[in-house]
């Protein structure tokens, strides 16, 4: 690790972190990726192309692209419907399947702590993608939380979403062999 002193700029003490990839995300936003419904999109990929851990019969699990935490996951029905009350008993009884085997995965290959579980309803709910319905699955740590998302709108991850895929898709296997 550089000493924070010998960095450009006013030496204070801090060690920088450095995310610029993140900046993407930041300057476009999500409109870019509206060309077509990412969720609609990604099953038609290869998993590792579409982020995709596991593929079920009315649903599947993907890494967000744009996670708040490494191991983000989305569970989401393959049909294109935007509010849950649009889905079918077996699409609400695969999503929570999913959603149970996906804490399961993320306890063994994340050893996270607990879980942020949830819907956002619309854009006015916080949707980014408001018109096709996903869950949000998000590992946490008694240690995650930094000032990092408040002052800076950055978040900084310890894996890249090739590896976390990779990690999160072999153990899914490993339990259903």
């Amino acid at each position: 690790m550089v000493d924070a002193a010998t960095l450009p700029g006013v030496p204070d003490g801090f060690q920088r972190l450095w995310t610029p990839h993140r900046m993407a995300y930041i300057q476009a936003g999500p409109d870019p990726l509206r060309e077509e419904c990412p969720f609609c999109a990604a099953p038609h990929k290869s998993d590792s192309d579409g982020l995709i851990v596991a593929r079920g019969r009315t649903a599947y699990a993907l890494l967000n692209l744009f996670p708040y935490n490494s191991g983000h996951l989305l569970i989401c029905p393959y049909r294109h419907i935007a509010t849950y009350d649009q889905a079918t008993p077996e699409e609400v009884a695969e999503i929570g399947a999913l959603t149970q085997r996906a804490m399961t995965v993320l306890r063994t290959v994340a050893r996270c702590d607990g879980f942020n579980i949830g819907m956002n309803q619309g854009s006015v709910a916080g949707a980014g993608v408001d018109e096709h319905l996903h869950q949000h699955v998000v590992p946490r740590w008694a240690s995650d939380a930094n000032f990092f998302p408040i002052i800076a709108r950055t978040k900084a991850l310890p894996q890249l979403l090739g590896e976390v895929r990779v990690a999160v898709a072999d153990a899914w296997s490993a339990e259903n062999a």
